[in-house]
């Protein structure tokens, strides 16, 4: 059964906290090191220095938000949230073709290297990560979820490790569920933390399957699932003339730059970008939950709190495991 955190939600800082704490104790038993406010005393403008920092980076390129929230996605989902995705080098988890178009990184480094003034030695990259991630959904309208902190840095970030642990977007719900369930996350997180994708954007070449090309080179439609306008408007943007690499579309092709729950009203009228947003709407398990979420914003927050914390503290090191990285791109 799904856990209730219904009033789980910062209507100030001190409730939401209290009332946050029985759900991290039944997430995990390793959330007991983790706590909220943990750089309290040794960097107390830790989190604000993260924040300050995020905003002013989506001042000048509001892309970045969406490119921060996908990068927690892309690190807690491989080897838990240690950061291990920002490490740089051959073989890393950086260098595998499936975290190719990850972006954010500079943002990160740019927290680091602040917070290395202020506090040298003490904010971990792993927390920077889902602090930055938290931030940049409150930055475009969604909730601001209470986050325990305290994670430590992995020290090992492997390239192999990538492909079984994220999802593509021709997976099936079944293959999705897989995934989500060995990370101890449930169907209905599943369908809540794609709500993800009411923001950020993706190069054609990410949901191109979904076409194919005629005789004369033109995109051509193969996927009935999709409604037909919106079909023909990728199409046009995602046409064979243009590099699908580089051609970028927004995931949310009604309110782009809002955290909200149009995703799923968008699920309802066949408008999913992706094979993996489409295929939600084919399976009692999660069409269910899609058309809850897609009339009441409210409920969507409230679970987006929910599943956004539970995803934060998958596999985290904490104590004396791993370490704190003094750059966010390379081990000490």
């Amino acid at each position: 059964m799904a856990l209730q955190i219904s009033s789980c939600r910062p209507k100030s800082t001190l409730f939401s906290l209290l009332l946050c704490l029985p759900l991290l104790l039944l997430i995990s038993s390793s959330v007991a090191d983790l706590s909220f406010n943990f750089y309290a005393g040794s960097c107390p403008g830790a989190e604000l220095i993260v924040r300050n920092t995020v905003r002013s980076a989506s001042s000048s390129d509001p892309s970045v938000l969406g490119k921060l929230l996908r990068l927690i996605f892309h690190d807690c989902f491989v080897q838990g949230c240690d950061g291990s995705v920002l490490i740089r080098g051959n073989d890393t988890e950086r260098s595998d073709p499936g975290n190719a178009s990850l972006g954010g990184f500079a943002v990160i480094e740019s927290i680091k290297n602040v917070l290395e003034i202020f506090c040298p030695g003490t904010v971990s990259c792993a927390d920077i990560l889902v602090l930055a991630a938290r931030d940049a959904v409150e930055a475009l309208g969604g909730p601001v979820v209470p986050l325990p902190t305290g994670r430590r840095d992995g020290t090992v970030s492997i390239a192999a490790n990538v492909r079984p642990n994220i999802i593509d977007t021709d997976f099936t719900v079944d293959k999705m569920i897989n995934i989500f369930s060995s990370k101890g996350l449930s169907i209905q997180d599943l369908v809540v933390l794609s709500g993800a994708h009411t923001i950020g954007a993706a190069h054609c070449n990410t949901f191109n399957s979904r076409f194919k090309l005629d005789p004369k080179g033109n995109l051509e439609l193969i996927d009935s699932s999709l409604d037909n306008s919106y079909a023909q408007t990728l199409m046009n943007k995602c046409s064979s003339s243009l590099d699908p690499t580089t051609t970028v579309v927004e995931n949310d092709p009604e309110t782009s730059s809002t955290f909200d729950n149009q995703y799923y009203k968008n699920l309802l009228a066949h408008k999913g970008l992706f094979q993996t947003d489409s295929v939600l709407m084919e399976d009692d398990r999660t069409r269910k939950i899609v058309e809850i979420l897609a009339n009441d914003q409210e409920s969507f927050f409230e679970r987006w709190t929910e599943s956004f914390m539970k995803m934060s503290v998958i596999g985290v090191r904490v104590g004396e495991e791993g370490e704190i990285r003094r750059s966010c791109s390379a081990v000490n």
